[in-house]
């Protein structure tokens, strides 16, 4: 029996149309809502008050429909609020990091939004507060910190700030002598620095109008900005840039990479000014990541067709690819994810049979030993290093029921040392709740795991709703880890589940590569797969299914729903990517030619673009009977811009049969990752969770 929508009647905003009509490859669409997007999108990002006031009055009326329609939620939004916040440590830290005669960490003060970043002595001592995020947000409506390097000699600290949610970030350079900030102010960047080996100047990438990292610039301290030199200029809008140091300090490293291609240059630290060197030209499909190593570099590569990564050796005075030996051999079926060297040893990080494991392997001897775990699905990562010359690994473990642990581990001897377990002030009983990893049969024969979390006392008999989450693409995996969020709804009776469908690496980049491009669709039916074989094992049932995902699996909602809408009770779409036909055809939006080796190039193609319309949400709306649909942006967001979810909202208003709402909330002062602040957050996720429980008929409870 099919759930009645629980809404009470409102009359939506009515979008006006004004068709704009293109042809491509012989193919001609109208999109009667194209006046949505803001011609000078590029000055909203910096300055929101600049968005047409036309605009402006149709986003505030979807707020005021979205608002009316859930404001019987209100008490339950707060108890969901209140119930998120009581599992947050307020006053938490993290174990702070040795680097030399310091170690540097992070906490947050009770009621605190934003972190503070500290130091102390590393053998014991008072607690320095460097840099304090609630004092830089006093007065802001948004603020979000990017990246904080500190100095090699301790003196000075570069961060970054976003003020709009464009994240066009500025950076500033702190005297941690007297906590002063310097005279030296960079505007447009892209999050970040790294210093020069004499801490007296600093690299950071420069963002285009377009918001596009195109140049590295070098700063020396006191120089007026505008003679920064420029160390790399990209002129290839399809690739990312960014540059970063390592941790001995003795090169600077310049990556530039899209999808499915990488290239690096590289600088000595000490001579900042010189003429980046190239190490390998990029060249289509080769991928390849530079690791420090002392006198040689460790590069992790899919050259000469190891599809799931291999490791390479190449010296550091030359490490041109013909200098390149093998280290560790390709073995089909183990991802090896990331690497990191230290002066006595080789790590990885690697995905085999489903789940991570950390290998440990020591130079000398090319002795290997791994670091791994026995629960069915668990999350593991290396938490890095400030030091080269240590025998001290620090990573992270934490699963589905088990909260975040920090572990410090000899790599000498082998031990674990527990630093640190996630707090859940609130109380948390692991053993009230289930864990499982399902195999969830595919259409074509393949099989998709599924992450499983509910309540012991939750009915397996179909009657429990189910908030299944999916994401499908670039490669991501989506760990099953610890989140105390979600226990609002498992709480509730919510079985709560992640489907790591294809476009992730879940199963090795074969997985990857079955989930883009001309493949697109597997990633779209393995989701509707997962949701049948949940329902076919008395999980849940397909009206009590609340599907969800975020930026590009918010494409994967857009996609799903036109596709089975039956198979679902409700679609939560955060930022969500549905307009992907239009965006791919339009080369001056941020992301749009990075992102043609995932999505496929529909202007130069006549197949990508045939590809790309077949499941693009927008365009593939339809006269069917939707369920209750949640859209949410970001007004400044450069990802995913917001026209992309209002004018999906307008067409699926205008086309769909049935009477189930589309809800559409944007948030006027964020952009990509939603309102800053870690409560603020909370605020966010309560709303969606608040509209799962209502769709769901267990608002009351």
């Amino acid at each position: 029996m099919t759930l009645k929508t629980p809404f009470e009647p409102a009359q939506p905003p009515h979008a006006r149309q004004h068709p704009l009509s293109d042809t491509r490859h012989g193919v001609t669409r109208t999109d009667e809502y194209a006046w949505m997007r803001a011609e000078n999108w590029q000055e909203v990002f910096r300055d929101p008050s600049k968005l047409d006031p036309a605009i402006r009055a149709h986003l505030e009326a979807e707020n005021a429909y979205q608002a009316k329609l859930m404001a019987d939620t209100a008490d339950l939004r707060k108890a969901l609020f209140a119930e998120m916040k009581g599992r947050i440590k307020e006053d938490d830290s993290s174990v702070p990091m040795k680097d030399g005669p310091y170690a540097y960490g992070s906490s947050y003060r009770l009621g605190g939004q934003h972190p503070r970043y500290f130091r102390k002595p590393a053998g014991g001592g008072e607690e320095e507060i460097l840099l304090d995020g609630d004092r830089e947000a006093e007065g802001k409506a948004y603020f979000q910190l990017g990246g904080l390097d500190h100095s090699a000699d301790h003196k000075r600290l570069l961060w970054a700030s976003d003020d709009k949610g464009s994240e066009f970030y500025t950076l500033r350079v702190r005297d941690l002598t007297t906590g002063t900030e310097l005279a030296d102010v960079i505007e447009s960047t892209g999050g970040g620095g790294t210093w020069a080996a004499d801490n007296e100047g600093f690299f950071y990438t420069l963002l285009d109008d377009n918001h596009r990292p195109s140049k590295v610039l070098f700063h020396k301290l006191g120089d007026d900005t505008a003679n920064d030199r420029l160390i790399y200029e990209e002129t290839d809008p399809g690739f990312f840039m960014n540059v970063g140091g390592t941790r001995r300090n003795d090169w600077i490293m310049i990556s530039i990479s899209d999808h499915e291609t990488s290239e690096y240059r590289i600088v000595s630290a000490a001579d900042p000014l010189g003429t980046p060197r190239l190490v390998a030209a990029r060249e289509t499909g080769l991928q390849y990541d530079l690791e420090e190593g002392g006198d040689i570099f460790f590069i992790l590569t899919n050259e000469g067709g190891a599809k799931d990564f291999k490791i390479m050796t190449a010296p550091a005075a030359d490490p041109v690819r013909a200098n390149w030996k093998e280290l560790v051999a390709h073995q089909p079926g183990r991802l090896i994810l990331s690497i990191m060297g230290f002066k006595d040893y080789l790590v990885r990080l690697e995905r085999f049979e489903g789940l991570p494991r950390i290998v440990v392997r020591e130079r000398a001897t090319g002795e290997e030993h791994a670091i791994a775990f026995d629960e069915e699905a668990y999350s593991l990562g290396m938490a890095g290093s400030y030091e080269y010359d240590t025998d001290v690994l620090r990573f992270s473990y934490s699963s589905m029921t088990t909260p975040a642990q920090v572990f410090d581990y000899d790599m000498r001897t082998r031990e674990r040392t527990l630093l640190k377990t996630q707090e859940v002030p609130s109380g948390h009983d692991p053993a009230a709740y289930v864990t499982r990893r399902l195999m969830a049969p595919a259409e074509d024969g393949e099989t998709v795991p599924v992450s499983l979390l509910y309540h012991r006392d939750t009915p397996l008999d179909g009657s429990a709703p189910c908030l299944l989450y999916g994401y499908g693409s670039y490669g991501i995996t989506i760990p099953a880890s610890f989140n105390t969020n979600c226990l609002s709804l498992v709480d509730r009776g919510f079985v709560y589940a992640i489907a790591h469908v294809r476009g992730g690496k879940d199963k090795g980049y074969g997985w990857y590569d079955d989930g883009k491009k001309a493949h697109k669709q597997n990633t779209f039916k393995d989701f509707i797969a997962v949701a049948k074989h949940l329902v076919a094992e008395r999980y849940t049932s397909p009206d009590r299914i609340v599907a969800q995902g975020g930026s590009a699996g918010g494409m994967l909602m857009g996609a799903v729903a036109n596709m089975a809408p039956a198979a679902f009770g409700a679609i939560i779409a955060e930022v969500p990517f549905v307009d992907v036909l239009n965006t791919m055809l339009d080369a001056s939006l941020p992301l749009t030619p990075p992102e043609w080796p995932e999505w496929g190039n529909p202007i130069a193609s006549e197949e990508d673009y045939r590809t790309i319309a077949a499941y693009s949400p927008y365009d593939n709306v339809g006269a069917l009977d939707y369920p209750p649909v949640l859209a949410l942006a970001g007004l400044t967001d450069p990802r995913v811009t917001y026209w992309e979810p209002a004018k999906w909202v307008a067409r699926l208003r205008e086309r769909k049969s049935g009477h189930n709402p589309v809800l559409f909330k944007i948030n006027m002062d964020s952009g990509h990752a939603g309102a800053s602040g870690r409560f603020s957050r909370l605020e966010e996720i309560a709303y969606t969770y608040a509209f799962a429980l209502k769709v769901t008929g267990k608002a009351a409870v």
